[in-house]
């Protein structure tokens, strides 16, 4: 499949696809905001598709898919694996694109007890963290390789997810901590908080 294959929808329904966010990128507690974005990645066997799910409170990956299509169970996969690792009972905005796979009735389905939020129609600065991190992995890391195959990019972006984005790599927003070890103060200083109050 090319690169520049047209996946957004402007379609009847289109103005009922609200930007809720609104460029609001520092919510105060996790699971509050989390955004999503699917990204193309090159290889030798041809292009394969990174889905992510960041947590815009500590710009955590708390959830990705890799897939050799651009079918929305990429995106319900990764949506399903963020619901089985966080806390959404609390009340939960998740932001995307118009891609059709975010209008697509199984990822209404799967993001039923979340407030859906949409970027603006050509206006890419709205999901502009999630689209930061893509650029990220890519110019940090799998640029340096020559990517044979979906084997091969699915390490790759492991290693570079899990074992250094969410838990060593420091970020500003983060003052200067990992996502994992932001997210662990903000949990200590709620349990501290609480001990105070009884």
């Amino acid at each position: 499949m090319k690169p520049w294959t047209i996946t957004t929808i402007d379609s009847d329904f289109s103005n009922e696809l609200q930007n809720i966010l609104d460029e609001q990128f520092t919510p105060e507690r996790p699971n509050a905001v989390w955004c999503s974005d699917i990204t193309y990645i090159w290889t030798t066997d041809g292009f394969v598709y990174l889905t992510s799910i960041m947590d815009l409170f500590s710009r955590k990956i708390i959830a990705w898919t890799l897939s050799q299509t651009l079918e929305v169970s990429c995106v319900i996969d990764s949506i399903n694996k963020a619901k089985a690792r966080r806390n959404t009972e609390l009340p939960l905005i998740i932001h995307s694109d118009r891609g059709s796979q975010y209008v697509s009735q199984a990822y209404r389905e799967a993001t039923a007890k979340m407030q859906r939020s949409y970027s603006k129609k050509a206006f890419p600065w709205d999901n502009a963290c999630i689209e930061s991190f893509h650029a990220l992995i890519k110019r940090e890391w799998l640029n340096r390789f020559k990517i044979r195959d979906y084997q091969q990019a699915y390490r790759l972006i492991f290693e570079y997810i899990e074992a250094f984005y969410n838990t060593k790599r420091i970020h500003s927003h983060c003052d200067y901590m990992s996502p994992n070890d932001f997210e662990k103060l903000y949990e200590q200083t709620q349990t501290n908080e609480l001990l105070l109050v009884s």
